[in-house]
Protein backbone atom coordinates (compact mmCIF):
# COMPACT_ATOMS: atom_id res chain seq x y z
CA UNK A 1 0.00 0.00 0.00
CA UNK A 2 1.26 3.40 -0.68
CA UNK A 3 2.32 5.56 1.83
CA UNK A 4 1.19 8.76 0.25
CA UNK A 5 -1.88 10.47 0.72
CA UNK A 6 -3.27 13.54 -1.17
CA UNK A 7 -5.63 15.90 1.30
CA UNK A 8 -9.05 15.81 0.13
CA UNK A 9 -10.85 19.60 0.16
CA UNK A 10 -14.27 18.67 -0.83
CA UNK A 11 -16.47 15.98 -0.43
CA UNK A 12 -16.46 15.41 -4.05
CA UNK A 13 -12.60 14.44 -3.93
CA UNK A 14 -13.89 11.13 -2.62
CA UNK A 15 -15.00 9.95 -5.40
CA UNK A 16 -12.00 9.57 -7.25
CA UNK A 17 -10.56 7.20 -4.55
CA UNK A 18 -13.37 4.77 -5.16
CA UNK A 19 -13.36 1.23 -6.84
CA UNK A 20 -16.08 1.96 -9.10
CA UNK A 21 -16.37 5.66 -9.15
CA UNK A 22 -19.46 5.80 -11.12
CA UNK A 23 -21.03 2.62 -9.73
CA UNK A 24 -20.99 3.60 -6.04
CA UNK A 25 -20.52 7.55 -6.30
CA UNK A 26 -24.47 8.14 -6.40
CA UNK A 27 -27.00 9.87 -4.02
CA UNK A 28 -28.70 8.10 -1.34
CA UNK A 29 -25.61 5.07 -1.12
CA UNK A 30 -23.03 4.77 1.59
CA UNK A 31 -20.49 6.29 -0.26
CA UNK A 32 -21.62 9.65 -1.04
CA UNK A 33 -23.54 9.86 2.51
CA UNK A 34 -20.59 9.38 3.96
CA UNK A 35 -17.98 11.65 2.47
CA UNK A 36 -20.47 14.45 2.79
CA UNK A 37 -21.40 13.58 6.59
CA UNK A 38 -17.72 13.04 7.37
CA UNK A 39 -16.12 15.70 5.21
CA UNK A 40 -18.50 18.77 6.10
CA UNK A 41 -17.76 17.62 10.08
CA UNK A 42 -14.11 17.98 9.68
CA UNK A 43 -14.13 15.84 12.60
CA UNK A 44 -16.07 12.66 14.14
CA UNK A 45 -19.94 13.37 12.95
CA UNK A 46 -22.25 14.57 16.28
CA UNK A 47 -23.34 11.01 15.98
CA UNK A 48 -20.43 9.15 16.51
CA UNK A 49 -19.40 11.53 19.31
CA UNK A 50 -23.03 10.99 20.85
CA UNK A 51 -22.09 7.23 21.02
CA UNK A 52 -18.65 7.69 22.33
CA UNK A 53 -19.76 9.65 25.29
CA UNK A 54 -23.01 7.68 26.06
CA UNK A 55 -20.95 4.37 26.13
CA UNK A 56 -19.11 5.63 29.41
CA UNK A 57 -15.87 3.77 28.31
CA UNK A 58 -13.00 5.81 28.92
CA UNK A 59 -10.56 5.66 26.04
CA UNK A 60 -13.72 7.18 23.84
CA UNK A 61 -14.97 9.97 26.39
CA UNK A 62 -12.21 12.34 25.58
CA UNK A 63 -11.14 10.91 21.52
CA UNK A 64 -9.30 13.64 19.60
CA UNK A 65 -9.54 12.85 15.66
CA UNK A 66 -5.45 13.36 14.18
CA UNK A 67 -6.52 11.95 10.44
CA UNK A 68 -8.93 10.57 8.38
CA UNK A 69 -7.78 8.55 5.59
CA UNK A 70 -10.73 7.68 3.04
CA UNK A 71 -11.08 4.50 0.94
CA UNK A 72 -7.87 2.84 2.91
CA UNK A 73 -6.56 -0.17 1.74
CA UNK A 74 -5.19 -2.48 4.26
CA UNK A 75 -3.10 -5.66 2.58
CA UNK A 76 -4.10 -8.81 3.73
CA UNK A 77 -2.50 -12.55 2.93
CA UNK A 78 -3.79 -14.97 0.65
CA UNK A 79 -4.16 -12.40 -2.75
CA UNK A 80 -3.17 -9.28 -4.05
CA UNK A 81 -7.14 -7.62 -2.86
CA UNK A 82 -6.35 -5.54 0.32
CA UNK A 83 -9.69 -5.05 2.23
CA UNK A 84 -10.38 -0.89 1.01
CA UNK A 85 -12.24 0.78 4.23
CA UNK A 86 -14.44 3.44 3.55
CA UNK A 87 -12.67 5.44 6.28
CA UNK A 88 -9.43 4.80 8.39
CA UNK A 89 -9.32 6.78 11.54
CA UNK A 90 -6.33 7.77 13.41
CA UNK A 91 -6.90 9.36 16.89
CA UNK A 92 -6.13 9.59 20.29
CA UNK A 93 -7.56 9.59 23.84
CA UNK A 94 -5.02 10.67 26.27
CA UNK A 95 -1.86 9.56 25.84
CA UNK A 96 -3.00 6.58 23.57
CA UNK A 97 -4.06 5.99 19.97
CA UNK A 98 -7.10 4.50 18.71
CA UNK A 99 -7.44 3.05 15.39
CA UNK A 100 -10.98 3.16 14.24
CA UNK A 101 -12.26 1.48 11.03
CA UNK A 102 -15.12 3.22 9.28
CA UNK A 103 -18.07 1.18 7.22
CA UNK A 104 -20.99 3.42 5.58
CA UNK A 105 -23.54 1.54 4.87
CA UNK A 106 -27.30 2.51 3.50
CA UNK A 107 -29.17 -0.69 2.32
CA UNK A 108 -26.05 -2.47 0.91
CA UNK A 109 -24.99 -6.14 2.57
CA UNK A 110 -21.68 -6.88 4.34
CA UNK A 111 -20.88 -8.51 1.20
CA UNK A 112 -20.79 -12.45 -0.01
CA UNK A 113 -21.42 -14.83 3.03
CA UNK A 114 -18.10 -16.41 4.07
CA UNK A 115 -19.46 -19.74 2.82
CA UNK A 116 -20.30 -18.33 -0.50
CA UNK A 117 -16.86 -16.76 -0.75
CA UNK A 118 -15.43 -20.32 -0.06
CA UNK A 119 -17.10 -21.71 -3.02
CA UNK A 120 -13.96 -21.80 -4.86
CA UNK A 121 -11.80 -22.46 -2.06
CA UNK A 122 -8.40 -21.40 -3.52
CA UNK A 123 -4.99 -21.94 -1.32
CA UNK A 124 -4.83 -17.97 -1.22
CA UNK A 125 -8.58 -18.00 -0.12
CA UNK A 126 -7.62 -20.62 2.62
CA UNK A 127 -4.99 -18.91 4.18
CA UNK A 128 -6.60 -15.64 4.36
CA UNK A 129 -9.00 -17.24 6.00
CA UNK A 130 -6.90 -19.17 8.52
CA UNK A 131 -5.26 -15.70 9.31
CA UNK A 132 -8.00 -13.53 9.41
CA UNK A 133 -9.58 -15.73 12.19
CA UNK A 134 -6.12 -16.67 13.94
CA UNK A 135 -5.75 -12.38 14.48
CA UNK A 136 -9.54 -11.96 15.56
CA UNK A 137 -9.12 -15.19 17.83
CA UNK A 138 -12.61 -16.92 16.75
CA UNK A 139 -13.58 -20.46 15.18
CA UNK A 140 -12.93 -20.85 11.85
CA UNK A 141 -15.36 -23.75 11.89
CA UNK A 142 -18.12 -21.01 12.96
CA UNK A 143 -17.64 -18.59 9.77
CA UNK A 144 -19.99 -19.90 7.35
CA UNK A 145 -23.15 -17.75 7.98
CA UNK A 146 -20.66 -14.36 8.50
CA UNK A 147 -20.19 -11.67 6.23
CA UNK A 148 -16.89 -11.64 5.08
CA UNK A 149 -16.55 -7.59 4.58
CA UNK A 150 -17.25 -7.67 8.48
CA UNK A 151 -14.43 -10.31 9.75
CA UNK A 152 -12.27 -7.76 7.07
CA UNK A 153 -13.03 -5.04 8.16
CA UNK A 154 -12.51 -5.75 12.09
CA UNK A 155 -8.60 -7.02 11.34
CA UNK A 156 -8.01 -3.87 9.51
CA UNK A 157 -8.69 -1.87 12.53
CA UNK A 158 -6.41 -4.10 14.77
CA UNK A 159 -3.83 -4.71 12.31
CA UNK A 160 -3.43 -0.85 11.97
CA UNK A 161 -3.55 -0.84 15.82
CA UNK A 162 -0.21 -2.90 15.66
CA UNK A 163 1.01 -0.69 12.91
CA UNK A 164 0.54 2.33 14.57
CA UNK A 165 1.22 1.23 18.18
CA UNK A 166 -2.39 2.06 18.98
CA UNK A 167 -3.81 0.74 22.37
CA UNK A 168 -7.47 0.54 21.08
CA UNK A 169 -8.96 -0.54 17.73
CA UNK A 170 -12.54 -0.05 16.70
CA UNK A 171 -14.77 -1.29 14.04
CA UNK A 172 -17.47 1.39 13.70
CA UNK A 173 -20.03 0.92 11.11
CA UNK A 174 -22.44 4.47 10.59
CA UNK A 175 -25.19 3.59 8.87
CA UNK A 176 -27.77 5.61 7.17
CA UNK A 177 -30.47 3.10 6.88
CA UNK A 178 -33.46 3.92 9.15
CA UNK A 179 -34.57 0.39 8.78
CA UNK A 180 -31.67 -0.90 10.23
CA UNK A 181 -30.44 -3.03 7.61
CA UNK A 182 -28.01 -5.25 7.93
CA UNK A 183 -27.59 -4.82 11.73
CA UNK A 184 -28.56 -8.69 12.05
CA UNK A 185 -25.46 -9.77 10.36
CA UNK A 186 -23.79 -7.65 12.43
CA UNK A 187 -25.19 -9.04 15.64
CA UNK A 188 -24.20 -12.60 14.17
CA UNK A 189 -20.52 -11.51 13.72
CA UNK A 190 -20.84 -10.32 17.04
CA UNK A 191 -22.41 -12.89 19.32
CA UNK A 192 -18.67 -14.93 18.19
CA UNK A 193 -17.01 -12.70 20.36
CA UNK A 194 -19.72 -13.25 22.96
CA UNK A 195 -21.02 -9.84 22.75
CA UNK A 196 -24.45 -8.31 22.14
CA UNK A 197 -24.54 -5.71 18.90
CA UNK A 198 -26.93 -2.63 20.06
CA UNK A 199 -27.56 0.78 17.93
CA UNK A 200 -26.07 3.78 18.96
CA UNK A 201 -23.83 2.00 21.46
CA UNK A 202 -19.93 1.03 21.67
CA UNK A 203 -19.46 -2.26 23.23
CA UNK A 204 -16.08 -3.67 24.32
CA UNK A 205 -15.53 -6.93 22.69
CA UNK A 206 -11.74 -8.72 24.15
CA UNK A 207 -8.06 -8.30 24.20
CA UNK A 208 -6.12 -9.11 21.42
CA UNK A 209 -2.53 -9.04 22.15
CA UNK A 210 -2.82 -6.11 24.35
CA UNK A 211 -5.31 -3.75 21.77
CA UNK A 212 -9.01 -3.57 23.01
CA UNK A 213 -11.39 -4.33 20.52
CA UNK A 214 -14.09 -2.48 19.80
CA UNK A 215 -17.35 -2.56 17.60
CA UNK A 216 -20.07 0.14 17.40
CA UNK A 217 -23.44 0.58 15.25
CA UNK A 218 -24.42 4.20 14.52
CA UNK A 219 -27.31 5.16 12.98
CA UNK A 220 -27.77 8.22 11.31
CA UNK A 221 -29.96 10.10 9.20
CA UNK A 222 -27.79 12.96 6.80
CA UNK A 223 -31.08 14.17 5.72
CA UNK A 224 -32.49 14.88 8.61
CA UNK A 225 -29.66 16.72 9.44
CA UNK A 226 -30.28 19.37 6.30
CA UNK A 227 -32.87 21.49 8.25
CA UNK A 228 -32.78 25.44 7.28
CA UNK A 229 -31.43 27.09 10.23
CA UNK A 230 -28.55 24.89 11.93
CA UNK A 231 -25.44 25.31 11.18
CA UNK A 232 -24.56 21.65 9.85
CA UNK A 233 -27.77 23.19 7.46
CA UNK A 234 -25.88 25.75 6.18
CA UNK A 235 -22.11 23.98 6.03
CA UNK A 236 -23.79 21.43 3.71
CA UNK A 237 -25.28 24.55 1.71
CA UNK A 238 -22.31 25.67 1.26
CA UNK A 239 -20.45 22.88 0.25
CA UNK A 240 -23.55 22.70 -2.05
CA UNK A 241 -22.76 25.59 -3.69
CA UNK A 242 -18.95 25.72 -3.89
CA UNK A 243 -19.19 22.23 -5.42
CA UNK A 244 -21.76 22.29 -7.70
CA UNK A 245 -23.88 19.05 -6.26
CA UNK A 246 -26.54 18.40 -4.36
CA UNK A 247 -26.28 16.08 -0.81
CA UNK A 248 -28.31 14.04 0.98
CA UNK A 249 -31.99 13.76 -0.04
CA UNK A 250 -32.01 13.94 -3.96
CA UNK A 251 -35.35 15.55 -3.83
CA UNK A 252 -34.38 17.97 -1.76
CA UNK A 253 -33.52 21.28 -3.70
CA UNK A 254 -31.59 24.50 -3.27
CA UNK A 255 -32.76 27.39 -1.95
Amino acid sequence: MSKFFVPANSPEDWKQLLAQPEKHWRTGYSAKSLAYCWQVADDFPKSVKMAFTSSNIPPFQNIELIAAFPEYKVALPGGRRASQNDIFCLAKAGDNLVSVMVEGKVSESFGELIKNWKSEYTPGKQARLSFLCELLGVDANKMDTIRYQLVHRTASAIIEAKEFNAKNALMLVHSFSQNNDGFDDYCQFLALFGVIGKINALVFAKNINGIGLYFSWVRDNFNDTLQPGTNFYEKVVAAEEKYGVLAGNPNRLKK
